[in-house]
């Protein structure tokens, strides 16, 4: 799960960190009354789950009432297009106007898990205001790293190390960067999550230290325990079929290819999508109904993947186990009923009643329908079917 900026910037206030002050907004009637409130320079920012934003042009710094109703106007008119997004963009709901700080310099700060070292572990860079991965490429000796301790979290010598190496020599910065490195270490541990980053903290030329832009993933299956994060959801930032699927217990993340995938199992739904790209196909999509899906769900499954536009062929590849292959050729058997196959649907079943979901999709004459021998014929025809 993600939030917006200005919600992780909420969540380090509390946590201690010292923040510039700021308001969201939806309008641009807003945006003028939080530049009358907060007053002097502010900067308009768009606030939407996609990076790249400056290089867009959706963070704007104004010194005037016209400047900061000009780029409200504008963000909030237009769809921001970055290297995130894709060509078609996404639409630009709510915007932050915070106060503009006299930036000296600007670092960066993060806590991400390490997956594998298995513990979380906490970079800083005097790279700020730069993506973490341009400078992991280009510079990679300019990005600290100290892994945390798995019960005592973030000691005390690593917090010096760490300042230090952000050139931090004078005592009262020194505290108030270790000041932020600790609330971002508080939050990211409290809220389970698995990426805490502000990009950048800044020395403002007056010699505060400021987080001035803040990201937080959490761990969806920690969200339950945090009701503060469930009431900072946002729908409307989200893929509306991935919703969709997960209210029925389905994982369904959306590509950009033209093959749907329905598989049983996250291992074999990765294989799938491989061996369709070794054929000469593109994926549409990542769907894993898991081990114990029932008719009812396996029937969602193909509501979900038809209602993409892009999907021109769909495999279906079960190895049933404890999802037994009659239960999705029931499920297929329904949605060709309620739905209809558009398109072509090739079948590869092994497992568990194969041969009686066999005879049940050979009894329903299913139009669209193709049965095939193995996990590389299925692959072969599906893509044949959509070239």
């Amino acid at each position: 799960m993600k939030v917006h900026e200005y919600q992780a910037r909420q969540l380090l206030v509390e946590a201690g960190v010292p923040v510039p002050t700021a308001e969201v907004v939806t309008t641009v009637d807003e945006a003028m009354a939080a530049y009358q409130r907060i007053g002097g320079q502010v900067v308009v920012k768009a606030q939407v789950f996609a990076g790249g934003r400056g290089k867009a042009g959706f963070v704007k710094l104004c010194d005037s009432a016209d400047k900061v109703r000009e780029a409200a106007q504008f963000m909030l008119t237009h769809r921001m297009v970055s290297v995130q997004t894709g060509p078609e963009g996404i639409e630009v709901k709510k915007l932050l106007v915070a106060s503009a700080v006299d930036i000296e310099s600007e670092y960066y700060v993060a806590v991400v898990v390490d997956r594998g070292k298995r513990r979380p572990v906490v970079m800083v860079s005097t790279e700020g205001g730069v993506e973490i991965e341009q400078v992991a490429k280009e510079h990679p000796e300019a990005i600290i790293k100290h892994w945390l301790h798995p019960h005592l979290g973030l000691l005390d010598f690593q917090v010096v190390q760490l300042v230090r190496g952000l050139g931090f020599v004078e005592k009262e910065q020194m505290k108030a960067a270790g000041k932020v490195l600790r609330g971002l270490v508080d939050a990211f541990y409290k809220y389970d999550c698995s990426l805490a980053e502000v990009n950048p903290m800044v020395r403002t030329k007056g010699g505060e230290i400021y987080a001035i832009d803040a990201k937080m993933n959490f761990d969806d299956n920690a969200v339950f325990r945090h009701k503060r994060l469930q009431e900072m959801f946002d729908p409307s930032e989200e893929n509306p079929m991935e919703l969709r699927a997960k209210e029925h217990d389905l994982s369904y993340i959306a590509l950009d290819g033209n093959i749907g995938c329905l598989v049983n199992g996250a291992g074999l739904a990765m294989s799938t999508m491989d061996i369709i790209k070794l054929h000469g196909g593109e994926p549409a999509n990542f769907l894993d109904v898991g081990g114990s899906v029932s008719a009812e769900g396996a029937t969602e499954a193909f509501r979900i993947i038809l209602a993409d536009p892009k999907v021109k062929g769909v495999l279906v590849n079960i190895f049933g186990g404890i999802a037994k292959c009659d239960t999705i050729a029931e499920a297929l058997i329904a949605a060709a009923k309620e739905i209809g196959f558009n398109v072509p649907v090739v079948v590869r079943l092994e497992g568990t009643n194969v041969e009686r979901a066999r005879e049940m999709l050979e009894a329903a004459k299913i139009e669209q329908l193709i049965t095939a021998e193995d996990f590389t014929d299925a692959a072969k025809k599906v893509c044949a079917e959509v070239a």
